[in-house]
């Protein structure tokens, strides 16, 4: 588990990914590995997320992958037999995150206020998902839970972008961000993986 957090650490910046297609997807990693990323989310928007992650997992191992928008255990677990190495939620879901704890698998619960951040913390965790982080404060709401919540790191993750990606990046209790404009949706569908790895490699010298 302590490996999986590393790697998000170093990492910094995390795609996050809405396939519909999970042929592409190791196609992407690639791309995105060309770009310098080594962890990527794929969100359980979709049909295809499952596939998507076990094709990763498969030919691109060198790819942390994470499930990402994992609303029950039950896709927890289909995320994880895909060959997820991490659970991200967008809201904290006690169900969820004890599903995943009891078995040490990482999971990433979404908070929006004080009360789920302390709801996070009696489970156990020390590594949320400020969701939707731009809506709910951004930066400020960061700085401000930083002072009661000294031990608590986040993953902010809703309206990040290269215009606001360093303010987030500079706050010591930031452990990465997520960002949806590195791969999105209509470059994958049409193809366009030289403009991700370019994406990914202009997130990095932000």
């Amino acid at each position: 588990m302590s490996t999986f957090y590393e790697s998000l650490n170093k990492a910094r910046v995390v795609p996050v990914i809405k396939i519909n297609d999970a042929a592409k997807a190791p196609q992407l990693a690639r791309a995105l590995l060309a770009g310098g990323m080594s962890v990527i989310e794929i969100t359980f928007r979709t049909g295809a997320a499952a596939e998507a992650i076990r094709a990763i997992s498969r030919e691109v191992p060198e790819m942390t992958v994470c499930a990402g928008t994992v609303l029950t255990p039950e896709q927890a677990q289909a995320a994880l037999d895909a060959g997820a190495a991490g659970i991200i939620s967008p809201g904290t879901n006690p169900e969820v995150v004890r599903y995943c704890t009891e078995r040490d698998i990482p999971v990433i619960p979404g908070c929006a206020t004080p009360t789920e951040v302390e709801s996070c913390m009696r489970m156990g965790l020390h590594l949320v998902k400020l969701f939707p982080a731009e809506v709910v404060g951004g930066v400020k709401m960061l700085k401000a839970l930083a002072g009661p919540y000294a031990q608590m790191r986040f993953m902010p993750t809703g309206g990040i972008s290269p215009q606001n990606l360093p303010d987030y990046l500079a706050l010591p209790n930031v452990a990465a961000c997520g960002g949806s404009w590195i791969a999105p949706e209509k470059l994958i569908d049409n193809d366009r993986f030289d403009e991700i790895s370019e994406l990914a490699r202009q997130a990095l010298l932000l």
